[in-house]
Formats: structure tokens, C-alpha cells, sequence
């Protein structure tokens, strides 16, 4: 009895795996299926390469996975000591309103990022940032998601770890480095896919922010594409062009599912 109840969570899970990848899978086979108006579940008429090297030929991709790696990479570093810093402050400082900053650092997290499109253009426009990559990285070089992990992580390190480097006369900065970051290597990692996926992935600020292809990111070439006189109307090219722009995560996916998932389990998010 026992083992049936076991094998009915099992069976659910591969169930909604497969209707998961059905999409996936036939995305797939219409990229490498010949150009037509038609989607194919398996290529029609054999394996060719043909899709991919005309949106290569046709799209500046390369110029757009150039600016797209650019600024996921740039703000991740820079969102990394501007969490950190905060999440140290607010896990081990003590100070007047402490739980009215956390309060609206966790406000942030429940403020859809939508909402503050129109103020943060403003504000580049301002500074005449727009049409800039500085411009689609600058609103997320903080995470108030960020803080609130790396927080609720350096809060269970043992105060006598940082206390014991201050006595072999580390300053904040060595603290950190030398006893909070080795400690928080899954959070980082969990931080670290959800960042990068939500910036690759993101499409309606850089969309709005840029202008001109020598900033545009792989979403918004791709959006452009499907509207374009290249694309012909046709869905293998298009899904052609979404392979190209999917297949970096896809494969990082695979590559470190078994870090992905412990990192998110022992980071305690559901």
C-alpha cells in the first residue's frame, strides 16, 4: 500500500514533466525542420542547419548575446557587493529603525518590478541614460530579493566566527570575505540563477530603455525578428531564433541541475 502511495507523486511528476517539455521538444524539431509556415513535433524533412545560419546571417545575434552576457554578468557582480554589504548590516549591525529598513527592503521584494518602469525612465532620461546598457543595468544594481537571502543566511553563521577574526585583527571588509562568503556559497548560487535567468530573460525594460541595436538584448532581437520581413512569416525561423537564445540556459540547466536544486533546498526557498 505504502509503495503505491509512493509511486503516485512519481508518476505525477514525470506526467507534468512531459507536458513541460512537449513545448520544448517541438520547438526543437521545427528549428531544424525546414523553413516552413507549419510547426513540426519531428523534423519533416531531415536534420539541416539552414534555419539557424539565416537568422545568424540576418540578425546581429552576436551583437546581441555580446551585450546581453555584458549586462547579466555586470550587474550580477555588482548586485553581489551591494547585497552583500547591505545583508551584513542588517544580519550582524545593530541601529536605530533596523526593522523598519528590513520592512521596506521586504516591500520591494512584493513590488512587482513593472510598476517602477515609469519613474526609472524618468529618472535615466534625467541623466540621459537612456539607449545606454548602463541604463538597463543601473535600476537592478540593487535586489532587495538578494538582501533578504543573503540576510536570513549570514544571520545562522555563529556570531564566534566573526568575533574570533576581529581578535586576529580583521577588519569588516576581511570578515566578510574570509567568514561570511566561504559560509554562503548556496545562497550565492541560488542569488545567482535567479538573477542571471530574470536578465537574460528580460524584456520589457530593455525594451523601453533601448533604441538602437548596438544595445539591444537577445528578447528584444528576438521580438523585433518575429515582427520582421526576415523572419518571412515562417515558424522555424522564428523558433530558430528562440533556440538560439534559450539553448545557453537550457544546457546550464542540465550542467548544474544537482547544484540548482540543493543550492535552492539549502537556502530553505520552496
Amino acid at each position: 500500500m505504502k509503495k503505491n502511495l509512493n509511486i503516485v507523486p512519481t508518476l505525477i511528476g514525470f506526467i507534468l514533466a512531459f507536458f513541460w517539455l512537449v513545448p520544448l521538444v517541438w520547438l526543437i524539431g521545427t528549428t531544424f525542420s525546414k523553413a516552413s509556415f507549419a510547426m513540426s513535433l519531428i523534423p519533416n524533412t531531415g536534420f539541416t542547419l539552414d534555419n539557424i545560419k539565416y537568422v545568424w546571417q540576418n540578425v546581429p545575434f552576436g551583437k546581441y548575446y555580446m551585450n546581453t552576457i555584458l549586462i547579466v554578468a555586470a550587474t550580477f557582480t555588482v548586485q553581489c557587493v551591494t547585497c552583500t554589504m547591505a545583508a551584513y548590516a542588517m544580519a550582524t549591525l545593530k541601529f536605530r529603525g533596523e526593522k523598519i529598513v528590513f520592512l521596506i527592503i521586504f516591500i520591494q521584494i512584493i513590488i512587482p518590478n513593472d510598476v517602477l518602469i515609469i519613474p526609472n525612465f524618468r529618472t535615466l532620461s534625467d541623466l540621459r541614460l537612456t539607449d545606454t546598457k548602463l541604463g538597463i543595468m543601473l535600476p537592478f544594481f540593487g535586489s532587495a530579493f538578494g538582501i533578504f537571502l543573503l540576510r536570513q543566511t549570514f544571520k545562522t553563521i555563529p556570531m564566534a566566527l566573526s568575533e574570533a577574526a576581529i581578535i586576529d585583527g580583521c577588519n569588516t571588509l576581511q570578515i566578510i570575505r574570509n567568514v561570511y562568503l566561504p559560509n554562503s556559497k548556496t545562497a550565492y548560487l541560488s542569488f545567482g540563477l535567479v538573477s542571471v535567468s530574470y536578465h537574460w530573460n528580460n524584456f520589457l525594460w530593455p525594451l523601453i530603455v533601448t533604441n538602437s541595436p548596438e544595445n539591444r538584448t537577445l528578447t528584444v532581437g528576438l521580438a523585433l525578428f518575429a515582427k520582421s520581413k526576415e523572419a518571412v512569416m515562417q515558424w522555424a525561423n522564428v523558433c530558430a531564433a528562440t533556440f538560439i537564445i534559450i539553448v545557453p540556459l537550457v544546457l546550464a540547466f542540465f550542467v548544474f541541475q544537482k547544484k540548482f536544486i540543493n543550492s535552492f533546498v539549502s537556502s530553505g526557498i520552496k
